[in-house]
């Protein structure tokens, strides 16, 4: 081979090396729960407390929550697929890496057990969340929250000792097409009556 061909050769070489290593994606920055901890501390905790524990029953327990599915509601709030208010609002201050890791403060922490008030509402709900209604093709909340609800990451949230009303509100929206970011929770909540919406509320409040 001519130097010059074997020089040119090289060039080709190490172009396409460079290439090979622009085009790999470039490694996600690792959450970072303390600085979470900080856009809880002067962001969140109105609302959520200071670890997002037991506060206001119209909000939700984000304690133990998983991470994946907090950053992506707080994703949905911004871009408006989620519709809040409040936490449009808030979501809208925060980039994604801002997202990440308060997500990851949140589901660092241990989530506290909470409680059914209701005993008859409670069966009722436990036997719809396990087992469905089959003669209206309502499927068992557990296939994909979990028998102990505690939920698949990103799309099915952890649900065991959420607030009762909190988690009927949210039913009450999906039912109304209130809220319109998962549609299988909108077909689901749908064949729900009020009844049922309460007994599950209820019944997953004290699950654990």
């Amino acid at each position: 081979m001519k130097p010059v061909a074997r020089v040119s050769a090289g060039l080709i070489l190490a172009c396409m090396g460079a290439w090979a290593l622009a085009a790999e994606p470039a490694a996600a920055a690792k959450a970072d729960p303390a600085k979470g901890e900080a856009i809880s501390t002067g962001t969140c905790v109105a609302c959520h407390t200071n670890d997002g524990s037991r506060g206001s029953a119209a909000n939700p327990i984000l304690q133990g929550q998983h991470a994946d599915y907090i950053a992506k509601q707080l994703l949905e709030f911004k871009a408006g697929k989620r519709q809040n208010a409040i936490m449009s609002g808030m979501a809208s201050t925060l980039n994604e890496a801002d997202m990440k890791n308060v997500a990851a403060f949140y589901s660092g922490k241990q989530a506290k057990p909470g409680f059914a008030k209701n005993k008859d509402l409670a069966a009722l709900g436990e036997k719809i969340y396990r087992g469905g209604v089959a003669d209206r093709a309502i499927p068992a909340c557990a296939g994909c929250h979990g028998p102990s609800g505690a939920g698949i990451p990103v799309q099915y949230p952890r649900l065991a000792g959420q607030h009762a009303d909190y988690v009927e509100a949210q039913l009450v929206a999906f039912r109304g097409g209130v809220r319109r970011n998962n549609a299988d929770m909108t077909g689901v909540a749908a064949k729900l009556n009020d009844r049922e919406i309460k007994a599950l509320s209820d019944y997953v409040a004290g699950l654990r």
